[in-house]
């Protein structure tokens, strides 16, 4: 509450001094999710399915499927363009990356999708 000595203008300068800060973070969080849709459509364009079911390495070349939704993890550390979560192929903790569809064979599709990792984002 304001004092009854103060003015109508100072009170409306507080109360602009407090909306600026709503202001600023809302033009963060407005930013960073812009980053990430276009990030998002330019990795689509280059060949990476992104947005869902995808098909990634890990540091020791094990394939595997997981979920891949932008601003979204759950079970992994994001770290821009890779991953540091659980290989289920080699039960261990690793950097992965996507991998473009047109980069795998047939026999390297047909392993990945037999190789998912936990169900969540």
């Amino acid at each position: 509450m304001s004092s009854p000595n103060a003015s109508p203008n100072a009170m409306a300068v507080g109360e602009d001094e407090t909306r600026r800060p709503r202001r600023r973070r809302k033009g963060v969080i407005a930013a960073f999710v812009v980053f990430s849709v276009v990030s998002t459509l330019i990795a689509r364009r280059r060949g990476y399915n992104m947005g869902g079911n995808i098909v990634v390495r890990c540091r020791k070349g094990h394939l595997f499927t997981t979920i891949w939704i932008p601003l979204a993890s759950f079970k992994a550390i994001r770290l821009g363009w890779t991953r540091f979560q659980r290989c289920p192929v080699g039960r261990h903790w690793s950097l992965v990356t996507p991998v473009k569809d047109s980069d795998l064979t047939d026999e390297e599709r047909k392993f990945a999708a037999e190789h998912r990792d936990v169900r969540i984002p």
